[in-house]
């Protein structure tokens, strides 16, 4: 099997697990655990994982002006990420949520069009519009069955955090550029952790560990091993392999299975909303990433993301 296509097979994979994990996730809060409380366990969790994987792994000194990006990088890419999807996630439904993330590329494109000052073309601008249609149709029409409390409120976090986590992603390209990505996600997940503490630790300490069944347990693991420290694995073996727009089209993968396997474990349902909010997200997501390209005109940088 040649290196692009495991490459392929990996990028697979973790569509596969993210897909699962709003299930997964959703089964543990908020019934056993508030949604700070369980980032505070992810966040620890995965920092303890990189530090023992950063032993094994040749050693690089990071410059001492980087840290600030770094520190930037662990608020949107962890801490105001994580505690916007968790907490929206607590109170909505999982296709729901699942729907929204795919918005990701498409704010990427925006930040940098706004940041990096990338040129956009009218089929993106389109494509940008009928994405936030989508996006605002299900947040305020997309009711769910089950424990989704507070549907709208939720699916406003969950796209907060689809804007944090398109930060995190310009943030930490020029890391990924300089360094080996070992030597500074421990960092970006040591301060995340000191960011997410003061508002995880009483909801942690205020856990009932003692009526939380096995099963539970083995669901924390899955969040916090597989979907934390493994997809970031196998991230970084796609990412050597692919170009980022094709990464970013895996992402499109995460709805259906998500889709799926909630549907199949009876955790959510299809709507006449939720299906058009998605048509609507799907095409707009389509025609901001895969506008043609023009001919590319001397010194004119192309648009990579």
């Amino acid at each position: 099997m040649s290196k692009r296509n495991v490459a392929l097979f990996g990028a697979t994979i973790v569509s596969v697990i993210y897909g699962v994990t709003f299930t997964i996730a959703k089964d543990v809060m908020p019934q056993y655990i508030d949604a700070y409380g369980f980032i505070l366990l992810r966040v620890s969790g995965a920092m303890l994982l990189f530090w023992l994987s950063w032993l094994f792994m040749p050693k690089e000194k990071i410059a001492f002006n980087d840290f600030p990006r770094i520190i930037a990088a662990a608020f949107f890419g962890v801490a105001f990420n994580m505690l916007t999807f968790f907490k929206g996630l607590s109170l909505t439904s999982p296709i729901s949520a699942s729907v929204i993330m795919v918005t990701t590329p498409m704010i990427v494109l925006v930040l940098s069009a706004i940041i990096m000052k990338e040129r956009m073309r009218k089929r993106m601008v389109m494509g940008i519009i009928l994405g936030l249609i989508g996006t605002g149709s299900l947040i305020l029409y997309g009711r769910s069955i089950g424990s989704a409390t507070n549907a709208s409120l939720g699916n406003i976090l969950v796209f907060v955090n689809a804007v944090s986590y398109g930060f995190y992603l310009i943030i930490v390209k020029k890391l990924m550029d300089k360094y080996n990505a070992f030597t500074f996600v421990k960092w970006i997940y040591l301060f995340g952790f000191l960011m997410v503490l003061p508002f995880g630790w009483s909801q942690f300490e205020a856990t009932d560990w003692t009526v939380v069944p096995n099963l539970v347990y083995w669901k924390i693991v899955f969040v916090v091993v597989i979907s934390t420290f493994i997809t970031y694995l196998l991230n970084l073996i796609t990412m050597k392999e692919l170009k980022p727009t094709t990464v970013a089209v895996f992402i499109y993968l995460q709805p259906l299975f998500a889709t799926i396997f909630a549907i199949g474990l009876g955790k959510d349902e299809l709507s006449l909303v939720k299906i058009i909010s998605a048509l609507l997200i799907f095409v707009g997501v389509y025609m901001v990433t895969s506008s043609p390209q023009s001919p590319q005109k001397k010194g004119e940088t192309k648009l990579e993301n």
